[in-house]
């Protein structure tokens, strides 16, 4: 039976970029933009202030977890009124040991493991659609470990660090969406997957996507009704069942035709369409353009 959540991250391809450390001391605060890629951070020690555009201030203490699938505008500070500085998201790669904000002398009243990641597919908004806004971990000392092999692996600049880096990132993402409580969960995949009767009827579809599926046989795996099934799954993902089927079809057919050479009967049978004339049809009215053009484009 297949996992859709690894199923979305491995769609996703995230590839570590940039791992660094963050204390803060004394008076500090500082203010960053909307960066719009991944982000985390574990703190290590202390506790700070973080209040994202948006959303409910949060107070990150020794033990946390955070991680924003899409980097809003935030203030990072200590518990002093203070005029945030203003600090520019560096993309990519730096070999900095530690950033530290506010007394660089004093006592450090907070230390971090933080960093950001990319997702290399082209489809990244719409996969990480399916993901909660932020993700706010206490306690998960797997997640603090996973962010120390992030770090230590992005210093060390030996051969396979990519390779390396990739992998952790992917089961760091699993970890941390795995570990969020049923209350932070927002409506999308997550939530189906903690519903039993609708994991199991995700788990089968994306099991076996070349199957002709319907409303029908979906409800019959969740042991529901038509109409019982359908509001459910809608209520819980926030889209129609054969929305969401089309939706990922859709995606698994473009990461296809990017990185294979398969040709598009292969491709339309295995997301589920009968004929290559079908899947065109299809392809072209959700994406925007024919399949072998799309291919071209990719290549």
């Amino acid at each position: 039976m297949s996992d859709p959540l690894s199923d979305v991250v491995a769609l996703l391809k995230p590839r570590a970029v940039f791992s660094k450390g963050i204390s803060g001391a004394g008076r500090w605060g500082v203010r960053y933009a909307e960066f719009g890629l991944p982000s985390f951070c574990a703190v290590l020690e202390g506790s700070c202030r973080l209040a994202i555009d948006g959303q409910p201030e949060l107070i990150l203490q020794a033990g946390d977890f955070l991680l924003l699938p899409k980097t809003p505008a935030f203030t990072l500070s200590g518990f002093d009124a203070v005029e945030p500085v203003t600090m520019v998201p560096v993309y990519g790669t730096t070999q900095v040991d530690e950033l530290r904000h506010g007394n660089p002398d004093g006592p450090v009243d907070v230390r971090l493991l933080g960093g950001h990641f990319d997702f290399e597919s082209p489809d990244a908004s719409l996969l990480v659609a399916m993901l909660p806004a932020r993700v706010h971990v206490r306690g998960v000392e797997r997640l603090a470990t996973l962010v120390r092999l992030v770090r230590e692996e992005s210093m060390a600049q030996e051969a396979g660090r990519e390779f390396i880096l990739t992998r952790l990132v992917e089961v760091l993402l699993i970890e941390a969406l795995r570990a969020i409580s049923d209350e932070q969960t927002p409506l999308g995949l997550l939530r189906g997957l903690a519903d039993p009767r609708l994991s199991k009827a995700l788990r089968e579809v994306h099991g076996d996507l070349a199957q002709p599926w319907t409303v029908v046989q979906m409800a019959a795996i969740a042991s529901l009704s038509r109409s019982a099934f359908f509001k459910r799954f809608t209520d819980t993902l926030g889209q129609a069942p054969m929305e969401y089927l089309l939706t990922w079809r859709m995606a698994v057919a473009k990461d296809l035709l990017r990185r294979t050479q398969q040709g598009m009967t292969e491709i339309a049978d295995r997301v589920g369409y009968r004929s290559a004339s079908a899947f065109s049809t299809a392809f072209t009215r959700h994406v925007g353009v024919p399949p072998s053009h799309y291919a071209r484009r990719a290549s």
